[in-house]
């Protein structure tokens, strides 16, 4: 086709619809000329996706292709293929709309595909196939690869399905190390719906988090994804925060910010878990001054909930540390677990959500352990590093044909780069004895969120230890347990070696006014 300015002008007139919602359009451009190019005679074309090994992980969970099925399982209409025309013909001079046509007749829209999975959930070997997609009518042989496009964004809840897993079991160790894992699953809280590129990604990506187990979040679009593809009616859980501006509306000076606190815990039920952030200033100030207050503290230690303090600045282990001696100062009630390690009151907790992934967590770990504090004081509230620094390369996810049928005779296919050997491509028709069908000729077999939990659960045996999880992320492994001073009433000021440093500091801050001023509620 010529595609000169003259012949652009009598091109189809583009078709106003939503594009987006077209299973035409969503694909790469070239995938539309590929059709011809197959052996004369084609009839078949069967192809896997996979996590090629030398990845960021060996362990892969796989996740999140129902929720790119359900966009595949939209018929198609003569209207999408007049759409789809007036895109292609302007944009690359070629579509072969007939072939479409077919579908629409002879399969009343539907894709004529098996697509094979393994359970999503299940955590897998890197280098195992877990996607198998062949035609079902011979005249489809092309629509094989044509949906590769979207089926490898799969990509993106596999590798954050993988990593949050990966988080989990470090937690788990810290957790079994100096504490309990109980209640490991509102430990690693989803921050990341502002931090990713779409709502559509904070859906599916947030939703990869919670399908490791995790029950914390903040993406709203997660909880619709989990129960409009999945049907799990609430697949996570929040709870009542502040933000800095409801705490610097108050004003900037200290007992302005007393004011703000002393009124956010008159409004929050005392039998809620609740959060607030505490730097909007001096973080070490507000401790000592503030939660130290006789009064406020006597309100916080009558709660039946738990107030959550968080830090949001600064070199995450070292403030995690310093708030953690700061509130030991200041609070009655610190405790010595089974394991030897200090815990808070039942009414005060830290989440450290500021600067937050894999490795930064255990660093933060590293250095409460080592302080001789237990794991079970603080949560993490992860985003940009839970659900957007990745990429397909993470880990080294392909979707590659492997066998086709000409004139009858079938024919495998394969890539063996010479001077890339790790891009080597299976031979053959793939499968996996625990894959099933999940969707056959438009049709999605669904599963359900429960299940694909239960899939990737661990049991105490399957936590490993805390030294293996540092040495994995280049961390000094020597965790050495914290010479832990017995509690000692009568002096307050400095309980379980609270340090010089944090103690100046706190005095340096420390105002008269505090003191003098009557806190009511």
């Amino acid at each position: 086709m010529n595609n000169s300015p003259n012949s652009i002008q009598n091109l189809t007139k583009p078709t106003i619809m939503n594009g987006l919602n077209n299973p035409i359009l969503k694909t790469d451009s070239y995938k539309e000329s590929h059709g011809p190019y197959y052996p004369e005679g084609t009839t078949k074309v069967h192809a896997y996706f996979t996590c090629r090994k030398g990845g960021a992980h060996d362990e892969i969970v796989f996740f999140g292709l129902q929720m790119l099925l359900k966009e595949l399982s939209v018929p198609i209409t003569k209207d999408m293929i007049k759409e789809a025309q007036s895109y292609f013909e302007l944009h690359m001079a070629t579509f072969d709309a007939d072939r479409w046509y077919h579908i629409v007749n002879e399969h009343e829209g539907r894709l004529p595909l098996t697509i094979w999975a393994v359970p999503e959930g299940t955590v897998c070997k890197a280098g195992d196939p877990l996607i198998v997609v062949e035609n079902t009518d011979p005249k489809c042989f092309w629509l094989t690869n044509y949906v590769e496009t979207l089926l490898v964004q799969v990509w993106a809840p596999t590798t954050v399905a993988t990593n949050s897993y990966h988080m989990k079991k470090d937690l788990m160790s810290a957790l079994k190390m100096t504490g309990s894992v109980d209640h490991w699953s509102h430990r690693i809280h989803d921050f990341g719906c502002r931090g990713v590129s779409s709502m559509q990604s904070a859906a599916m990506l947030g939703c990869a988090h919670l399908a490791v187990g995790f029950s914390g979040t903040d993406t709203v679009p997660a909880l619709v994804a989990a129960r409009e593809v999945y049907e799990s009616y609430c697949a996570g859980f929040s709870i009542r925060a502040t933000e800095h501006s409801v705490v610097t509306a108050f004003g900037d000076s200290p007992l302005d910010e007393l004011k703000a606190f002393e009124n956010y815990l008159s409004k929050v039920p005392d039998d809620a878990i609740v959060a607030y952030v505490c730097d909007s200033y001096n973080i070490y100030q507000f401790i000592i001054n503030i939660i130290g207050h006789v009064d406020i503290r006597k309100k916080i230690m009558s709660r039946t909930g738990c107030l959550v303090i968080r830090p949001d600045s600064g070199d995450p282990p070292t403030v995690v540390v310093d708030v953690l001696e700061a509130l030991g100062s200041v609070v009655h009630g610190i405790t010595m677990n089974k394991h030897g390690y200090k815990v808070l009151p039942p009414q005060l907790r830290v989440i450290q959500g500021d600067g937050i992934d894999a490795k930064m967590m255990v660093k933060i770990l590293v250095a409460v352990t080592q302080r001789g504090w237990s794991a079970d004081n603080i949560s993490f509230g992860s985003g940009g590093g839970l659900l957007q620094k990745f990429n397909r390369d993470t880990l080294k996810c392909a979707f590659k044909a492997s066998y086709i049928e000409v004139n009858g005779v079938g024919r495998d296919i394969y890539k063996t780069p010479i001077d890339a050997p790790g891009k080597n491509s299976r031979k053959g028709p793939c499968s996996v004895s625990n894959m099933s069908l999940v969707y056959d000729n438009g049709v999605t077999i669904r599963q359900k969120f429960d299940d694909i939990r239960k899939r990737n659960a661990l049991a105490l045996t399957d936590i490993p230890q805390f030294h293996d999880v540092c040495i994995k992320h280049a961390i000094d492994p020597r965790i050495a347990q914290a010479e832990v001073l017995p509690y000692n009433h009568g002096k307050r000021e400095r309980p379980f070696g609270y340090s010089n440093r944090v103690a100046s500091r706190a005095a340096k801050y420390a105002k008269k006014e505090f003191r003098e001023y009557k806190v009511t509620f």
